[in-house]
């Protein structure tokens, strides 16, 4: 079955850095777009980044451009998310997802169909 497994949020200090992963399994990854969403309280589920299938094209979302950066290794079955200059608004859930539909790419949360357990990430000001 699919699992999504995402590990390194925590703790930091507006202007901070810290790295996520996910480690994917159960599906053809090389296939697949990944994105990266996050939930803050009380907010609904928003598109932070996506990557495409062979990590040449990406999408960010307005709010984090310039301060994060996504990546894949494919062999490895994983997605990264690095993320600099935090700021306190970023404190949030931060979930890894694959793309519903091999071969396409999307923002919008519907086009996900698997979603990992989610990381914390609090950046306190």
């Amino acid at each position: 079955q699919v699992q999504l497994v995402e590990s390194g949020g925590g703790l930091v200090q507006a202007g901070g850095s810290l790295r996520l992963s996910c480690t994917a399994s159960g599906f053809t990854f090389s296939y697949y777009t990944m994105g990266w969403f996050r939930q803050a309280p009380g907010k609904e589920r928003e598109f932070v980044v996506g990557i495409d299938r062979s990590g040449q094209t990406t999408r960010y979302a307005d709010g984090v451009k310039g301060r994060f950066t996504i990546s894949r290794d494919n062999a490895k079955k994983s997605v990264y998310l690095q993320m600099n200059s935090l700021k306190p608004e970023d404190t949030a859930v931060y979930y890894c997802a694959k793309v519903r539909t091999m071969f396409t790419s999307t923002s919008t949360t519907e086009g996900y169909d698997y979603w990992g357990q989610g990381t914390q990430v609090t950046v306190s000001s």
